[in-house]
């Protein structure tokens, strides 16, 4: 059955950005034991910033799910939706660009090169730096949203779409295993490891840990690891993973013995200011193929960027 178009939501993009949507807590949560009486009062609460609610409320800024302007004396909703703008945290800008690599208006898919340190899309203290938010507003294409994620410190080739009825079908072909993903890395130069061989075992990441783990159990993480040479001295792999669970390929070579180059987290985790840009992680998305749903064409898209890749005293890309 073919799945529902999702409701438009009802405050539209601001700046690049979408409303938050929060859901309001059923249950006793409230002061005294109570529910919030008011929608302000829940608001007020969980942002603590009584005067940005009540900015929000003059301009009309708060909604419910379906559109419904929420004043001072709106009753709380128990397991209802709220959307609001929210404020904009201060970040220091990332100093690449994203390149875009193709832009098809008749399909909506955008193809980009994704630089290192630059979020997929917002989330926790990354909210304008992100490729998402970038995009909308350098292309003015308010529904711009990512087809797959690349990790933040990951460079090259990352899909997304332009259109909310182009979303479906590019996302479904990721989620069935159609998109074939291609990376390269700079490593410790390993010949003796006996490559090309391929890594398979099971790997979880809780939630509020920064490193993912291999754990006992049926695996569902496998990279192929190919050895291409040496490249800045350093050894050149081309890493094939066939899923993509988070940090797989991170933590599989560092389990190999070969962490990649300007990995913060594996094998150790060593802190790193964040406004230092002068050490990219050397593992670069090179090529992604898949066959287009929307048109039934064989696609494969290919980074423009290079190994080792350049910190922020020189080009990027």
């Amino acid at each position: 059955m073919p799945r529902r178009p999702r409701p438009r939501p009802p405050l539209p993009p601001r700046d690049g950005l979408g409303a938050a949507r929060v859901r309001m807590p059923v249950g006793a949560d409230g002061p005294d034991g109570r529910s919030w009486p008011t929608v302000a009062a829940f608001l007020e609460h969980l942002t603590g910033d009584p005067d940005g609610i009540a900015r929000r409320l003059a301009d009309q800024e708060i909604r419910l799910a379906d559109g419904t302007v929420v004043t001072r004396a709106t009753a709380y909703r128990p397991g209802a939706v709220v959307h609001l703008y929210r404020d904009l945290p201060d970040e220091v800008r990332v100093p690449f660009e994203v390149e875009v690599l193709e832009h098809d208006e008749r399909t909506g898919l955008l193809v980009v090169d994704k630089p290192p340190f630059l979020a997929t899309m917002p989330r926790g203290a990354h909210v304008v730096e992100t490729v998402v938010v970038r995009l909308r507003r350098s292309l003015q294409l308010p529904d711009i949203t990512p087809v797959h994620r690349l990790d933040r410190l990951t460079s090259g080739v990352l899909l997304l779409t332009t259109r909310p009825e182009a979303r479906a079908a590019y996302q479904q072909m990721v989620q069935s295993g159609g998109l074939a993903k291609t990376y390269e890395a700079l490593a410790p130069d390993a010949d003796h490891l006996g490559l090309p061989l391929t890594v398979s075992n099971r790997l979880v990441k809780e939630r509020g840990e920064l490193q993912a783990r291999a754990v006992p159990g049926e695996p569902n993480a496998t990279t192929r690891v190919e050895r291409l040479g040496v490249a800045a001295d350093r050894g050149h792999y081309r890493l094939t993973p066939t899923t993509g669970r988070t940090h797989q390929l991170r933590l599989h070579l560092a389990d190999l013995g070969i962490p990649i180059d300007g990995d913060p987290l594996y094998p150790t985790v060593r802190h790193v200011d964040p406004t230092d840009f002068a050490s990219p992680l050397q593992l670069l998305a090179r090529q992604v193929g898949f066959e287009d749903p929307v048109t039934a064409r064989p696609r494969v898209f290919t980074s423009r960027r290079t190994l080792p890749l350049s910190g922020a005293d020189a080009d990027a890309g």
